[in-house]
């Protein structure tokens, strides 16, 4: 696995988030905190880059979330000194369930929510004038962990270029609360689900092959089941991962 300092990309980062912050002519960022680590660590960067005051934590939970995540939240938000909001998506998404697809199973809920969580932060962002920060990391982006159009969409990711063991890495030096820190990684979209199972393999030996696969390296000692599995997500997610595909522009006569 690579080996990075910490200390040095927290700066290098910092340094980012500030620059475009300036550049984009805004002077905010505004961030959904689901109580994750994920979110932690951006709102934990953009605090460092920008200061507390310019920085503001949306929390959206919905009736059936953990009361963790929405504790956890708070526990971040208090911790960085940084303005919160809580706002129960429940009745938005609940409005179109109930009337017109009762029988939608858990994931295409789960995606629902968490586009109506993009659409709150969006329409927020123009309230306050706010940039949205992003909050995925690259294993996620890799494998397609992620809502197209919904947890997936922001102004800028900080963390795109991370893996989850980079994100706890950086977490752990920057001092975030152990609650995130030591959590079970979590969409918190349904009862009792986690990233790990969903995606059927460990952060750990993702990351490791991940970047294997990104450097060249060798995968003979990795588990051929789980190397097999990893190539299955890419493979399946790859449409995520490119922009809106659009024919060519027509021949000029």
């Amino acid at each position: 696995m690579r080996k990075i300092d910490a200390t040095s990309e927290i700066d290098k980062i910092c340094q980012f988030l500030k620059g475009y912050l300036v550049s984009s002519g805004f002077s905010k960022y505004i961030v959904g905190v689901s109580g994750g680590i994920d979110s932690a660590l951006s709102a934990a960067l953009a605090v460092k880059a920008s200061g507390a005051e310019n920085v503001i934590g949306i929390m959206m939970p919905y009736r059936e979330s953990h009361p963790d995540s929405l504790g956890d939240a708070r526990v971040l938000c208090d911790h960085l000194g940084i303005q919160f909001q809580v706002i129960d998506i429940s009745p938005m998404v609940d409005a179109w369930f109930d009337t017109y697809e009762p029988e939608a199973d858990k994931l295409r809920r789960g995606n629902l929510m968490a586009r109506t969580r993009m659409c709150v932060l969006y329409d927020l962002s123009a309230k306050y004038r706010a940039l949205v920060l992003g909050t995925s990391n690259l294993s996620e982006i890799m494998t397609g962990y992620f809502t197209q159009f919904g947890d997936s969409a922001a102004a800028i990711e900080p963390l795109g270029h991370l893996y989850k063991t980079d994100v706890w890495m950086l977490s752990e030096t920057m001092g975030l609360p152990r609650c995130i820190i030591d959590k079970i990684p979590t969409a918190d979209l349904w009862a009792e689900q986690s990233d790990e199972a969903d995606m059927g393999i460990s952060y750990r030996d993702l990351d490791e092959i991940l970047w294997a696969i990104q450097s060249m390296g060798d995968l003979d000692k990795y588990d051929d089941d789980n190397v097999k599995r990893v190539y299955t997500l890419m493979a399946r997610s790859a449409f995520k991962r490119i922009p809106v595909p659009m024919p060519e522009a027509p021949c000029s006569l």
